[in-house]
């Protein structure tokens, strides 16, 4: 647009040689700043206008310091070449600098010869306008390089600075913490040193009460002695009495004194007699006070004593009570540091289990390109038809065609088996075009099916005796085996839990693999052992052990069995075995199947069968610890996704509700015959929880129909109670199929497997059913830190798609325009998401969803449902919110409805409409009850803090079944 509205300049012909130079001298600084000399001397030189040696002048020159005075001295020595010189330079910027010979000359470039005003030949002129153009692209090229490879570092410096980013979050919440516990600690220890002082003040206490008591003794002591003397004192004066007593007496009998000497002596005899009673007296006093002065001593002794014994007891108490903060505080010290550990032991587990995840991913992608590999090699180069002596092709295509069968080959002798070479059967291709090729490994829920064994079967048996060593190729560690099958080669399956003695009822059914996580190609670990046997029934002779984590293991054998004298040991691993069965040769590999399944295959061997086996008596040794370590566990380990609720029973039975996510590590729990060992797992992280049983995939499959029929004959007695708590109940099952019944051998008819229980009086399901799956395994991804956001119904997601996006940390997913080759290539390669108008070129893309998640944002997307496998197949896992709409909500958005151009009944048809197409989706989802918004402001808080929570979990994806 912006070229079709430049105006048309002069004719450069018809301008002389002065108009040309003052055109070129007037924008002779917009040449000096924007124009390379380098680039522009080699077609001056092809026009003859400058020579090699003006060239290396220009280029050369000492006194040029930088490119702007070397386009002007350039400028000056075209100047000395008059109009030639003006020409060429004029057709120098059309060539290499359109725009600024636009803005100089008002012209459009243009590469016609007519344009060229004849001063090179034509021929010349093309080759050079070659060069120029191929130049062009060349660098081109590498500026995109250049930018590609920016980009890529950018990338991963946004990713280290968001990683770093994430662990200053983790340091700085680890300070806070700390920080917490230290002001914790700080105050523990001011308590500690406050008891201290206490315990220093009661110290100082008892000591001066033990002075005291000391100085008390002392005085009581003195006392005593006082009271002692007083006594001795009250003696002496009491004889000293007596003896002038008897001394007056003897003095009055011995001399006739005269009567007044007599009358003198009496006064005076009396006088001290009065002295002596009141000195007496006295004395009593005083010993009475004494006396009373010694008991209030001796209370104070004994409140004293007392008080001693209480302090005594406060001392021992604050002891106690120290030593108990003491220890207090040892153990927030330990628990600190097992914090800290538990943390750092968290962030490796997250570590490893994202390592695990991209091992997983470049695993499933190597598979997938050994798979086209196969595929091609097999397009390209016509099938072998090897046969051997004796032995016949199989074909399984008419299997009651009597014809077509093969003879049962003769019993061979006991030989030791070649290694299995995966290139042997590379070309065991798909019979069918549009058949995907399958790992030789199982992929179902289920034990194996008569499709899953015409998989398995072998179209060559070989003679001779080899020993194949383990080899390090990519190429030979793969296995493929033909998908040949139909629907009407399946059998009826009896229920497993009819029969307690039996694994199953009839020996012809064959339930279905176990669908794995990601297809498992076999690495042939060491050498691979054959023995051939002749026996009635292998799995009375021998009991097996393991799952498909660990491997199926022989565990015991029979005495004096068939099996024993083949020379059959605990502790050597199945990995395959083949037999006969209705004059049909068949084979079995368990290299990746679980204990169900193992069990269900060997007890359909009856006659003559090859077991082919590995000794690994280390990994058994290893498998029989973990067994008596955790008596519930065996070998199996697997995630499987619940469509149905099953409530809590009897005997531990596990509780779970439809979408729940279980990790089931036993799929034969010892003592039960239709139960599954299982745990729930961690939303966020890969921890088992609560472990109980939950029925295996054959009862769950019936309970599933039971549900359905149930639900389907109540709909009519609660039709109006359903409409009015339809996002109030909780979901009871989800319905979930398989796309590909008549070509997928993993799932048995429902129909033809209740065949004899209608026989029996028991009404058979409905032909809507013969698909339906109780379970669906999941594998677990996690994804960046900001996942893209999709909001449903689609109308609501609308509205609130670009105020969400104008929050920080999110970011509006905007279209690009493309022309119709782009847009015809990006289609073929499943780069567009959905286009904004249906025929259009403007498309939202891969491209525009992951450059906005490589700033570390999220990625708001205006797209519906279809949109979530293609962003699946690149490792997008988005955030999906189904947002549940009533009358009521709908209201309270009439006015938002308006201005873009809807109504609340298209919003409740919108939302009715696309709620049961979330069932099948291949990932969970978040759903919003109706009740738990209200406005807009209200719906957006909850979707900050719900995709907040949805970030931080584990996401479980389930294989694309369609």
């Amino acid at each position: 647009m912006a070229e079709e509205s430049v105006p048309e300049g002069p004719n450069l012909k018809e301008l002389s040689e002065e108009e040309l130079w003052e055109l070129i001298n007037d924008n002779r600084h917009r040449i000096s700043l924007g124009v390379r000399p380098c680039i522009l001397f080699p077609y001056l030189r092809q026009v003859k206008v400058l020579t090699e040696v003006d060239e290396d002048e220009i280029l050369s020159r000492h006194n040029l310091t930088n490119r702007c005075m070397r386009t002007s001295y350039m400028l000056d020595l075209l100047r000395t070449q008059g109009r030639n010189g003006a020409i060429a330079l004029l057709e120098g910027l059309m060539i290499h600098y359109p725009v600024l010979y636009t803005q100089i000359t008002g012209r459009k470039p243009s590469t016609e010869p007519s344009r060229f005003s004849g001063l090179i030949k034509y021929s010349e002129l093309t080759e050079y306008l070659i060069r120029a153009v191929t130049g062009m692209q060349t660098e081109l090229q590498e500026a995109r390089n250049e930018a590609g490879k920016m980009s890529a570092r950018c990338s991963s410096l946004e990713s280290e600075v968001s990683q770093l980013m994430e662990q200053e979050e983790k340091y700085s919440h680890l300070q806070t913490e700390n920080a917490c516990l230290q002001r914790h600690l700080s105050s523990l220890q001011r308590e500690v040193t406050k008891l201290k002082d206490e315990k220093c003040d009661l110290y100082i206490r008892y000591t001066a009460s033990i002075e005291e008591k000391s100085a008390i003794n002392g005085r009581l002591h003195d006392l005593n002695l006082q009271v002692y003397q007083l006594q001795m004192d009250l003696q002496s004066i009491q004889m000293e009495n007596e003896f002038h007593k008897q001394r007056s007496l003897r003095s009055v009998s011995s001399s006739q004194t005269p009567q007044l000497q007599d009358e003198a002596h009496k006064d005076i005899l009396q006088q001290d007699l009065a002295e002596a009673i009141d000195s007496q007296v006295e004395l009593a006093e005083h010993l009475k006070s004494y006396r009373e002065e010694n008991e209030k001593l001796l209370r104070d002794k004994q409140g004293l004593l007392n008080q001693t014994e209480a302090l005594s007891l406060q001392v021992q108490q604050l002891s106690l009570d120290c030593k108990m903060q003491q220890q207090k505080s040892t153990v927030v010290q330990s628990q600190m540091k097992e914090l800290q550990a538990y943390q750092s032991r968290d962030e490796a587990q997250a570590m490893i289990a994202r390592v695990l995840a991209e091992k997983d991913t470049l695993r499933s992608q190597l598979v997938e390109l050994q798979e086209a590999v196969f595929t091609l090699q097999a397009k390209r180069s016509p099938r072998p038809r090897l046969r051997k002596s004796g032995v016949k092709e199989i074909s399984w295509e008419s299997p009651t065609s009597s014809s077509e069968e093969c003879p049962v080959p003769d019993r061979r002798r006991l030989r030791r088996m070649d290694a299995l070479n995966p290139m042997s059967l590379s070309s065991c291709t798909s019979e069918s075009e549009d058949a995907v090729p399958s790992s030789i490994r199982s992929k179902g829920v289920e034990p194996p099916s008569p499709e899953s064994f015409r998989r398995r079967q072998e179209f060559f048996f070989e003679d001779s005796s080899l020993e194949t060593a383990e080899t390090d190729s990519v190429l030979d560690d793969f296995v493929l085996l033909s998908d040949a099958g139909s629907e009407d080669e399946q059998k009826p399956r009896p229920s497993s839990f009819h029969g307690s003695g039996s694994v199953c009822d009839s020996k012809s059914s064959a339930p279905s693999f176990l669908v794995r996580s990601r297809p498992k190609a076999i690495r042939v670990n060491g050498r691979v052992l054959g023995l051939s046997l002749q026996c009635d029934a292998l799995l009375s002779q021998l009991s097996v052990v393991g799952g498909n984590k660990s491997g199926v293991f022989v565990h015991q054998v029979t005495e004096g069995s068939a099996a024993h004298t083949a020379g059959i040991s605990p502790g050597a691993q199945i990995v395959e075995v083949r037999y006969e069965q209705n004059h049909r040769a068949l084979r079995m590999v368990l290299e990746d199947s679980t204990l169900e399944e193992a069990t269900w295959a060997l007890g359909q061997v009856t006659g003559f069968c090859q077991l082919s086996l590995r000794p690994r008596q280390n990994d058994y040794e290893a498998l029989l610890q973990q067994l008596q370590n955790s008596p519930t566990s065996s070998g199996d380990s697997f995630y499987i996704r619940v469509n149905l609720s099953l409530p809590a029973g009897a005997s531990g039975t596990l509780a779970v509700s439809c979408n729940n996510i279980l990790h089931v590590t036993n799929t034969r729990p010892a003592g039960t015959e239709d139960l599954w060992q299982a745990s729930q797992v961690h939303p966020c992280q890969l921890l088992d929880l609560q472990s109980g049983t939950v029925p295996n995939y054959y009862r769950a499959q019936r309970l599933l129909i039971q549900t359905i029929e149930d639900m389907s004959f109540q709909t009519k007695n609660r039709q109006k109670a359903g409409r009015e708590n339809t996002h109030s109940e909780q979901k009871a099952v989800r319905i979930v199929s398989t796309g590909r019944q008549g070509r997928n051998p993993l799932w048995v008819s429902v129909d033809e497997e209740n065949a004899n229980s209608t026989e029996s009086g028991s009404p058979s399901p409905p032909k809507s059913c013969v698909t339906l799956m109780p379970y669906t395994l999941v594998t677990p991804h996690f994804p960046p830190v900001c996942r893209p956001i999709l909001l449903l119904p689609t109308i609501l997601g609308r509205m609130l798609d670009k105020k969400l996006g104008s929050w920080q940390g999110f970011q509006l997913c905007e279209p690009e325009m493309l022309t119709s080759s782009e847009h015809a290539a990006r289609l073929q390669r499943s780069e567009i998401l959905e286009e904004v108008e249906p025929g259009g070129n403007q498309c939202y893309t891969l491209q525009s969803v992951e450059k906005v998640m490589k700033k570390g944002l999220h990625c708001v997307l205006p797209l519906g449902l279809d949109c979530v496998r293609r962003l699946h197949r690149s490792e997008i896992f988005p955030v999906i919110i189904f947002m549940g709409v009533s009358a009521r909500n709908a209201r309270k958005l009439k006015s938002k409805l308006q201005r873009s151009g809807q109504t609340e009944e298209q919003l409740l048809a919108c939302s009715k409409s696309e709620e049961p197409l979330l069932d099948k989706l291949p990932c969970l989802y978040h759903s919003m009850a109706p009740d738990s918004w209200c406005d807009q402001n209200s719906l957006l808080t909850s979707l900050r803090t719900i995709i907040w929570e949805e970030q931080r979990k584990v996401v479980w994806v389930e294989p694309d079944l369609w």
